[in-house]
């Protein structure tokens, strides 16, 4: 039995960080998997994550019972508002919000939500964009495709390729979009880009859904909602997949949400008894503990306050190693094409190196980054930033 199954060849990012843990040398630097490191190389518990952790431990202790199938009902509340602000108070009748297995659950639930109902239709994702974007719709059933993001030069993003890629797809085409820090390019829309994509998604009748997994991270949390809250308003139907991972810090704890617009209270109202279904046969019902600290930050306005402005330290320390590398990299060789750092945002750089050049660059240098040339940003900090940027100057 099971002789015909085959070797599963690995994430090639968690691969990585596997070889990374298994490198002898002592200066050897992690620029690979997507966490927030803080200035001293640590992934951070944050000071209202602490407190909330305290007020949790305080409350009576009751039965561990498990969640509806949709999640903490405090959670779904709280995230809906933070989501999407002024537009939850006006359209917030027609989304429907519930708490998911991290990002990646979010996107699998409505993969396969949207799989039931447009069992013929594609998904259409960036190239370049996260990896398991592919792998979830494509173990959902869907036939996957790629749409271009980036022009020639890699450096910036390619909106007429965007809009004529568009205008082409059939009508309940599913379209994949980074809502903001796009993973891998750091490269994201503007206001007036996405309003025109959502016109034209209506005049086209596409399906938008947003994947959230840094907000706050890029340009602050108002401009980064920008894409989410304008969805909301456009009088269209989309998904939204969220993730509070990297902004809470709450890896292990995956917690996440999924959140759908509707034409109508009705539609939403049974589109939420189906994504229940859906729940039900997947993993049940979700985990409660991670739930619960992002809903008591998020609902009492002192720590509210408290997680905003450590999220805004996180995002300017990010900015700031930008702008230090970038220095670094200019002083070493005054000639390299390395604007893309201080003009892309979020926790990631596209770099343009080629696979051999990062292999040379680990093999050498013992520093790690994604073959795509992908640079995650938060793991720079003072102490490696200068060996950082021997080593990309070695190969730019």
């Amino acid at each position: 039995m099971f002789e015909h199954v085959e070797i599963y060849p690995g994430d090639p990012i968690l691969s990585l960080m596997e070889d990374y843990q298994k490198d002898p040398r002592t200066e050897k630097v992690n620029l690979s998997i997507g966490f927030y490191y803080d200035e001293h190389g640590n992934v951070p518990v944050l000071e209202s994550v602490k407190k909330a952790k305290s007020i949790l431990d305080t409350r009576t202790q009751e039965p561990n019972l498990y969640l509806p199938m949709d999640g903490l009902p405090s959670f779904r509340k709280q995230v809906q508002q933070y989501l999407f602000g002024e537009a939850d108070a006006e359209h917030g009748e027609r989304i429907v919000t519930l708490q998911t297995v991290g990002g990646s659950g979010a996107i699998r639930v409505g993969a396969d939500f949207l799989k039931r109902y447009y069992p013929d239709a594609e998904v259409w994702i960036s190239d370049p964009t996260w990896d398991n974007h592919h792998a979830i719709f494509k173990g959902a059933g869907f036939e996957v495709q790629r749409y271009p993001y980036l022009k020639e030069d890699g450096r910036q993003i390619n909106f007429e390729g965007l809009i004529a890629t568009f205008e082409s797809l059939p009508a309940n085409t599913i379209v994949l979009l980074h809502a903001c820090c796009h993973n891998p390019t750091g490269l994201d829309l503007a206001p007036g880009q996405w309003d025109a994509l959502f016109s034209l998604f209506a005049r086209r009748s596409l399906i938008p859904f947003l994947d959230a997994a840094y907000l706050g991270l890029g340009e602050g949390l108002a401009k980064d909602s920008y894409a989410i809250r304008a969805l909301a308003g456009s009088g269209i139907t989309g998904l939204v997949s969220n993730s509070f991972s990297k902004v809470f810090s709450l890896y292990g704890e995956r917690v996440g949400s999924l959140s759908v617009i509707c034409q109508s209270s009705v539609i939403a109202g049974r589109v939420a008894g189906q994504l229940k279904g859906t729940v039900r046969t997947n993993y049940s019902n979700p985990p409660r503990f991670g739930a619960e600290l992002v809903s008591i930050i998020l609902g009492e306005p002192s720590l509210r306050t408290a997680w905003l402005a450590e999220l805004e330290r996180m995002r300017q320390r990010m900015v700031d190693m930008r702008h230090a590398l970038y220095d670094e990299i200019k002083t070493l060789k005054p000639y390299s094409k390395v604007e893309y750092l201080v003009t892309q945002s979020g926790m990631f750089s596209y770099s343009g190196l080629t696979a051999d050049a990062v292999d040379r660059i680990r093999e050498k240098h013992g520093i790690y980054f994604i073959r795509n040339g992908r640079i995650c940003i938060a793991g720079l900090n003072a102490l490696n930033v200068s060996r950082v940027a021997i080593a990309i100057a070695s190969e730019s």
